[in-house]
């Protein structure tokens, strides 16, 4: 039995896809019981918890082979990360307590930063997994293609799509949401002991203005990326409704400064499959 959690989104949603289609046995725990039905129709048990809830997750991850964790993203968090600790802490002890075979977690590159940032939370997920005495992997994907679809809109109707990845011409390790799906499954079925983290991005590096480049294609339409000022970013964010835009801003700043990369470089990374016209067709509703 594989318990995947996430299971209602991208990543989690290609994982416990990929499995059944290889015939393995998929426990989908959600947090929304409503879901459930959409999931047990292909075959997989269904598991109710909340990701703070220790013994719900204990419970869904009972008598699994394999565990896919995949925190629930929080992107406007608190200064001391509560919300984040809370599920991490929760995650930890309910794995302890179930004890299943292996499991497989999705962190992210610059998962090992200093500099705190909107993606330290997945940094003190793997510090507190590393605790536990399992098999553990932690799959550290790049910054996802998918993320272009904010982009979309801007692009068919105006032609210009503003960038917080500077500068333009400055090449960013991406990666497909189907590769990091497709790859977590394939480490789920894999055996290893002790920690070991898989950094993944797409084929090659993409520069913002290839994105444009992309989407002109795509479109039909000239597309222009326009770089959206470093001093604008806290009040833009703050009218966006986020009350600490701080984390969200040091991330970009760790993408556009460099310190935000894979730990073994582009050199160590593993490669995906999935090159950006295939991701950005996806999302415009194109076929493939």
């Amino acid at each position: 039995m594989h318990a995947i959690t996430g299971i209602t989104g991208q990543v989690g949603g290609v994982v416990a896809r990929t499995l059944l289609s290889q015939g393995h046995p998929v426990r989908a725990v959600l947090r929304n019981p409503a879901k459930g039905e959409a999931w047990a129709k292909p075959g997989c048990e269904i598991a109710v918890a909340e990701m703070h809830d220790t013994g719900a997750l204990a419970r869904a991850f009972a008598g699994c082979e394999a565990v896919f964790i995949l925190l629930p993203p929080v992107f406007d968090p608190d200064p001391e990360l509560s919300q984040t600790r809370a599920n991490v802490a929760a995650i930890q002890s309910a794995l302890q307590a179930a004890r299943p075979g292996k499991v497989a977690c999705i962190s992210t590159i610059g998962a090992q930063a200093r500099e705190f940032n909107l993606l330290t939370q997945l940094g003190l997920l793997e510090q507190t997994l590393d605790n536990l005495d399992l098999p553990v992997t932690f799959l550290r994907p790049a910054w996802f293609m998918e993320n272009t679809a904010w982009d979309v809109e801007p692009a068919r109707t105006g032609g210009v799509v503003p960038s917080f990845l500077q500068p333009l011409d400055k090449p960013f390790p991406m990666v497909s949401v189907a590769d990091v799906g497709r790859v977590a499954a394939e480490l789920l079925r894999e055996n290893w002991s002790g920690r070991r983290i898989v950094e993944l991005e797409g084929p090659a590096r993409v520069t913002p203005n290839q994105v444009a480049a992309t989407l002109a294609s795509l479109l039909g339409r000239e597309v222009r990326m326009q770089p959206v000022p470093r001093e604008t970013w806290e009040d833009l964010f703050r009218s966006h409704g986020m009350r600490n835009p701080a984390p969200r801003a040091r991330m970009l700043d760790g993408f556009n400064e460099g310190w935000i990369e894979f730990e073994g470089g582009a050199t160590g990374s593993r490669k995906g499959k999935t090159a950006l016209h295939e991701a950005l067709r996806g999302l415009i509703g194109q076929p493939a």
